[in-house]
């Protein structure tokens, strides 16, 4: 089990936070922190177990944000939530290795890095943060992922790199018991790349203690339907369901209610399918 046994054998949803200006969804509607806690607050009423703070956007083609300026965003309201919400699990969206390290000493329970914790230093704040971790797969850099995706076979790719990195968390000392997987949907994929993922959710499951899945409102929704952001909840529900029922951890996203319904009964025939 992960630290304080808040992974089960069912599906936990994960509530988006973002304190950026610019991510694709939500830029800017949460930067004071009053809303921010707001917001948190009522992401756990609708029934999120975490909540997921982010303070760099990482959407095609975003601007990296210094060290100073993600830190102001994201701290104060990580340590506001910590103490109005101690049993809530709190995960921080972040690749760089003096925030990790920041966080978990206000109270993190989760680092959630998209860049597989490949930066210098980041694998050993990592282990000694006490923290559980998801290390997700990204083709490229944010600012580049989407020019040019490729690959012969991207599930067997994507399997083969999440478990490289698996390996060098264990030889760091990070027991695998702490580890969660992201396939990145949307991170240097194609829409053909995404659709072959996350029919094979089940397949990254066997390597670490859970498989974690963010697809809500990302652009291949606009691609396959041709909808706007603001319309994509309908779609995002269908993967959120579809990835429950392979038996995904967490599923990530900015619809919190809509979403706990969705796996909720997923799960449910699931179950029955089981003879549980």
């Amino acid at each position: 089990m992960l630290p304080h046994d808040w992974l089960t054998d069912g599906t936990t949803v994960m509530g988006v936070l973002n304190v950026t200006p610019d991510s694709f969804s939500d830029g800017g509607r949460f930067l004071d922190a009053r809303q921010a806690i707001d917001r948190a607050c009522q992401m756990v009423e609708d029934g999120a177990h975490i909540i997921d703070i982010g303070g760099e956007s990482t959407r095609p083609g975003a601007t990296p944000v210094p060290l100073e300026e993600e830190r102001r965003r994201v701290l104060p309201v990580l340590r506001a939530l910590r103490q109005a919400m101690p049993h809530v699990v709190l995960s921080v969206d972040t690749m760089k290795p003096e925030l990790m390290r920041e966080a978990a000493d206000v109270g993190a329970d989760l680092i959630n890095d998209v860049n597989g914790f490949r930066a210098p230093g980041a694998l050993e704040t990592a282990r000694d943060s006490g923290c559980a971790l998801c290390l997700m797969h990204m083709q490229g850099d944010p600012q580049t992922m989407q020019q040019a995706p490729a690959y012969d076979s991207v599930v067997d790719e994507v399997e083969d790199w999440l478990r490289a990195r698996v390996e060098a968390c264990a030889a760091a000392g990070i027991d695998r018991s702490r580890i969660l997987v992201d396939p990145g949907i949307g991170f240097g994929k194609r829409l053909a790349h995404n659709l072959s993922l996350l029919a094979h959710v089940d397949r990254f499951q066997a390597m670490a203690a859970g498989v974690l899945v963010g697809a809500s409102r990302k652009s291949m929704f606009g691609q396959l339907l041709d909808l706007p952001v603001e319309e994509r909840l309908a779609p995002g529900l269908a993967v959120a369901a579809v990835a429950a029922w392979q038996g995904a951890a967490i599923i990530r996203t900015h619809d919190v209610r809509e979403t706990v319904q969705a796996v909720a009964t997923a799960q449910a025939l699931r179950s029955a399918r089981l003879g549980r």
